[in-house]
């Protein structure tokens, strides 16, 4: 019986590869909107990050999302991101606390 493949995506913060489902998605649609992608379907150019601040902190700081885009990030997307990422950090520590 062979195994299911799981995709595999690189961050853009931290350069490590995770598998997808581990990973945040930032989406460019083809009519040139900068969106976070909870869903991970949304139609367009994607890059992708960790759920953690040290990895926004660093995409941010290197312009890496700009660079995969090859386009201006509005600063909601950023916060948005932010607001994400708190979140997940949230949920983790308490997982880690329930178990």
């Amino acid at each position: 019986m062979q195994q299911k493949k799981i995709p595999v995506r690189r961050c853009v913060g931290c350069n490590a590869q995770k598998p997808k489902k581990e990973l945040v998605r930032v989406v460019r649609a083809p009519d040139g909107t900068v969106s976070v992608d909870l869903t991970g379907k949304k139609a367009g150019r994607g890059a992708y990050l960790c759920p953690s601040a040290a990895c926004l902190a660093k995409a941010r700081k290197a312009k890496r999302l700009e660079n995969a885009f090859g386009t201006a990030v509005p600063d909601d997307v950023f916060e948005r991101l932010t607001e994400e990422i708190r979140c997940a950090e949230q949920m983790a520590k308490e997982a880690a606390l329930h178990e």
